[in-house]
């Protein structure tokens, strides 16, 4: 039909959005936020048995300047919030979040005054990982679901906005 038809096998015609959007999927950074015991299968999804590596993610990045996806697993209480939100205005554009854990989507069994009852309140969490705590294999189908979601994304025209909610100290 058109000029893929005239090409041969060792050749790929894309348009630069796919193109960016792949590599973006292929090499995300990750900053594992871990606060509880979510953090233990955060781990664990890190080592060879589950292999992130895989998927582009060799190493967890001990500074947010370096990452571009954050896990926050496990509660996240109010005097830590700020420190969330401070690390996450940090990370590099584009940026994306994971929700790893109950406690972190929607607050848990800690339902009470101290604890942020699910961080999508305060960040833009692109996918939730529900259990408590959630296994590896939760945690890697999550990541498969965010590629998949940044593939559909319209980046070179449509940057990403969210605002931040003000928090008391």
């Amino acid at each position: 039909m058109g000029i893929e038809s005239h090409l041969n096998d060792t050749v790929h015609v894309t348009n630069l959005e796919w193109f960016v959007n792949w590599a973006r999927k292929s090499s995300m950074w990750p900053l594992g936020f871990g606060l509880a015991c979510c953090a233990l299968e955060m781990i664990a999804a890190f080592v060879s048995r589950y292999d992130l590596a895989r998927f582009g993610m060799e190493v967890a990045r001990p500074s947010p300047r370096h990452a571009d996806l954050m896990i926050v697993s496990g509660t996240c209480s109010k005097k830590m919030l700020p420190a969330v939100l401070r690390i996450y205005e940090q990370m590099a554009d584009p940026k994306w979040v994971v929700a790893m854990g109950a406690c972190a989507c929607t607050g848990g069994i800690y339902k009470n005054y101290s604890v942020v009852q699910g961080i999508d309140r305060y960040l833009p969490v692109d996918v939730y990982i529900p259990g408590c705590p959630p296994r590896p294999e939760s945690l890697l189908d999550g990541i498969l679901q965010l590629h998949a979601k940044v593939m559909k994304e319209q980046s070179l025209n449509n940057p990403r906005e969210f605002k931040i909610k003000a928090v008391r100290s």
